[in-house]
């Protein structure tokens, strides 16, 4: 860990934006999930939410260039849950989608907790996200092609929600609770040692200001000691 990369990590993470977020409904084409990926993470969304009522998260790592690694999925099965859980705790929830509700995706206040939904590549939004939602935007069209890729959509949305939260001065400090912040930055700085805490079911060590572990030598002890028993993958 350099000084350099670790104060990459510590920026990125200072710009997260922990009430601004993605639902994909049936989204499964790898190459647009990444790219919707990719987006999230250049904005500094922390969480997306995918619902599948089969299958499973499947980003194609080419197109997401790794962008899966800092930005955490939800997996739902069914759409109505991350939508009223978001609702519940004050997000306007907003389906890219074309209804008598649609307007203008620039004309969105997007400093409000927000969730931006996306409908499946060949159907669009579903019907039973449709009656949940708060309300459609539109990116207007000036050709002959109806709508714009998914991840296309997302991106251009997505741009101006990042232009209206710069302005508003929402990524000059940071946004996450400290609890998480010191969770997420363990697994960022160190994603072995992360992996190993969760196999042995023990807490994450406290860092150093460098992203080194504080106390290594106690550490070192607590790893000697009997494998605990095995409760996370």
């Amino acid at each position: 860990m350099t000084p350099a990369r670790y104060q990459k990590i510590v920026d990125v993470l200072n710009r997260r934006q922990p009430d601004l977020t993605v639902i994909t409904d049936q989204v499964n084409k790898g190459q647009n999930l990444s790219a919707i990926i990719r987006t999230c993470d250049a904005v500094g969304i922390h969480r997306v939410h995918a619902v599948y009522d089969k299958g499973r998260f499947r980003p194609h790592t080419g197109t997401s260039m790794g962008s899966q690694k800092w930005v955490k999925t939800t997996v739902h099965r069914e759409i109505e849950t991350p939508i009223v859980q978001l609702q519940q705790q004050g997000f306007q929830v907003l389906a890219a989608h074309f209804d008598e509700r649609a307007v203008d995706y620039r004309q969105v206040d997007y400093t409000r907790p927000t969730a931006l939904l996306l409908g499946a590549e060949k159907i669009g939004v579903s019907t039973e996200a449709s009656a949940k939602v708060d309300g459609s935007v539109v990116v207007p069209m000036m050709g002959m092609a109806e709508s714009f890729n998914v991840s296309v959509a997302c991106a251009i949305i997505l741009a101006e929600a990042q232009r209206q939260r710069e302005a508003a001065g929402l990524y000059e400090q940071c946004r996450i609770d400290a609890e998480e912040y010191r969770h997420v930055l363990f697994e960022w700085c160190q994603p072995v040692l992360a992996r190993f805490c969760r196999q042995r079911d023990i807490p994450y060590p406290a860092l150093d200001d460098t992203g080194h572990l504080r106390e290594p030598q106690a550490f070192s002890e607590l790893i000697r000691q009997p494998k605990a028993p095995f409760s996370h993958p």
